[in-house]
């Protein structure tokens, strides 16, 4: 209760001083919309269906990009583990790409899909692949070796290995890099529709900057943070504090 009442009680001290300036500091609207500008246009471009709209189809994205980059990245993550070669060559190049910002593939996903939804599930599925293949292979590289000598002792072995020892054990690193891929992903998927087409909410954005309408920019930023922050707490920090306590680490 504490912790909601101050972060309310800072939201309210923003919104008055954002009041406050728009009006006390004789910019146009165009340049500083007041905040009661603001959540007019964001109501009614959730009553009109423009911003549903747009939800809409950045989620849709995001969820069949971030689905790709999962199953990608256990994939890598697995066979980095596994074999030496592959960690030696591959593991390395996944560590380099990682240091790659998504929006510099965005380039090469126009030349080789073309301005359309293709090149922005591209951007949002590399947004989060490398990061989720960093975290497989951490996740599966600190299982203890006991648990594996006890599995392979009773005859565990193959996918039974996997599924019963490997994966159980590697939850709680799994999940927190599900956290991280999540945020890279829902980044880069807001640059990609930025500079793509085809709606959603970076496009949208994009409407507004270049219509000039500040108060539609400002509303869809909010849409975008709070989009995260719902997402981010309430999917990810609710299931990572719970394998947390169930797994004893927390």
């Amino acid at each position: 209760m504490t912790i909601a009442f101050r972060r309310i009680s800072f939201i309210v001290i923003i919104a008055v001083i954002w009041e406050a300036t728009s009006r006390l500091s004789g910019l146009p609207d165009f340049m500083f919309p007041s905040l009661i500008q603001v959540f007019e246009t964001l109501y009614n471009g959730i009553i009109n269906g423009q911003i549903l709209v747009a939800i809409g189809k950045s989620l849709s994205r995001l969820l069949i990009g971030f689905s790709i980059a999962i199953v990608l990245g256990l994939i890598m993550g697995y066979l980095i583990w596994r074999y030496k070669l592959i960690e030696d060559t591959l593991g390395f190049l996944v560590t380099a790409l990682q240091s790659i910002p998504s929006i510099v593939w965005f380039p090469l996903a126009i030349i080789w899909f073309g301005l359309n939804d293709m090149a922005i599930l591209f951007i949002v599925t590399i947004g989060a692949t490398w990061t989720m293949t960093t975290s497989a292979t951490s996740g599966f590289k600190n299982v203890p070796q006991l648990y594996q000598r006890v599995a392979k002792t009773f005859g565990s072995t193959g996918f039974h290995f996997i599924r019963t020892v490997i994966l159980p054990a590697s939850v709680p690193q799994l999940l927190s890099g599900l956290r991280i891929a999540w945020a890279f992903s829902w980044r880069a998927l807001m640059a990609g529709e930025l500079l793509g087409a085809g709606g959603g909410l970076g496009q949208l954005l994009e409407t507004g900057r270049s219509l000039g309408q500040m108060d539609l920019v400002i509303s869809v930023m909010i849409m975008i943070a709070v989009i995260g922050t719902i997402i981010d707490q309430i999917v990810f920090t609710r299931l990572e504090r719970s394998v947390q306590t169930k797994w004893g680490v927390a």
